[in-house]
């Protein structure tokens, strides 16, 4: 089976003043780097969705897709969709998460056998962390040009199935949305260092 990767790296960054995530500084480089690092060897190839200029983003090597940020993470994810002829499946994750699971690849797949799977931990889901088999592409582009976005409504309708993870600390499925969040993952850092 062929699995390739979108880091989803098109969100506002409100709660940050504004600031681009996916070049915040964590453990010195920039996030987008570590999410690259804890993706890429888990998928065939990867990609970044992204909306705004791409050459910020050209540090990577790897293709930017733009989004649609109206449409919110979904649009990226059938950006990714559209751009992985010849894979079996997609992998979604979220470039302000910087803890994700070094096997989220496999887990994802043995949820449904490769179908359409999302992460869960400690009673939470985590639908931006899931498995697209491409075989949605045509049910996703629909969905959208509905006026529909919401991620979760979109797996229910599909029949997607939750993917158990166990908790850690830190937490596998931080999210950073503050400040106050890129400290503590600071923290957690230097602490397992």
């Amino acid at each position: 089976m062929r699995i390739d990767g979108v880091i989803l790296a098109g969100g506002g960054g409100r709660r940050m003043g504004g600031a681009d995530k996916a070049l915040l500084p964590l453990a010195g480089q920039p996030l987008i780097l570590n999410a690259i690092a804890r993706l890429e060897p888990q998928v065939h190839r990867l990609c970044l969705s992204a909306n705004g200029d791409p050459a910020r983003l050209a540090f990577t090597g790897l293709p930017v897709l733009a989004d649609d940020v109206s449409q919110g993470p979904l649009s990226g994810i059938l950006a990714a969709l559209e751009a992985s002829e010849g894979a079996d499946a997609l992998v979604s994750v979220a470039v302000d998460t910087p803890f994700f699971p070094g096997d989220l690849v496999p887990r994802l797949w043995m949820a449904d056998d490769g179908g359409l799977a999302y992460a869960t931990c400690g009673g939470r889901a985590h639908p931006t962390f899931a498995l697209w088999p491409l075989a949605l592409r045509a049910a996703l582009r629909d969905w959208l040009a509905a006026g529909k976005a919401r991620m979760m409504d979109f797996c229910a309708a599909h029949g997607a199935v939750a993917a158990p993870f166990p908790g850690g600390t830190p937490d596998p499925f931080f999210n950073l949305n503050t400040q106050d969040d890129l400290a503590a993952a600071e923290q957690a850092i230097r602490c397992a260092g």
